[in-house]
């Protein structure tokens, strides 16, 4: 199993599109979910969906999550704390760009790199 990887965006669109960047580069080798707008189906981000994503692509290797703006990345802190104890200190927010940090993240993935080296490549994106 690898770590998997969750993108967070206030567009579903854009979360969308970049999970299917994903795919297109890494293929089916990385667990990847998406989620993005609000629960009225609004430009957002929410907490349950945040969850459900990370649950749906659970690894025991990690799940690296990549957010697009504050919002997002402040609910994405709040879904983790919100997770089983056990679970919490296998999920990392990337400090990445969202769409290039997801697919560096998937491709550092798919080499079984541990949780700590897919949280470094996508951020080492900012140098």
């Amino acid at each position: 199993m690898t770590v998997s990887v969750v993108i967070v965006s206030h567009s579903p669109k854009v979360a969308e599109g970049a999970a299917d960047m994903v795919r297109q580069m890494v293929g089916d080798s990385v667990r990847v979910a998406w989620t993005g707008g609000d629960p009225g189906g609004g430009l957002g981000t929410d907490v349950a969906k945040i969850i459900a994503a990370i649950d749906s692509v659970w690894s025991e290797e990690g799940v690296a999550v990549l957010v697009d703006l504050g919002g997002a990345e402040t609910n994405a802190e709040m879904a983790v704390e919100m997770l089983d104890e056990h679970k919490r200190d296998l999920v990392v927010i990337c400090n990445a760009p969202v769409v290039e940090g997801a697919v560096i993240a998937a491709t550092e993935a798919s080499g079984n790199s541990s949780l700590a080296a897919v949280r470094s490549a996508a951020e080492d994106l900012y140098g």
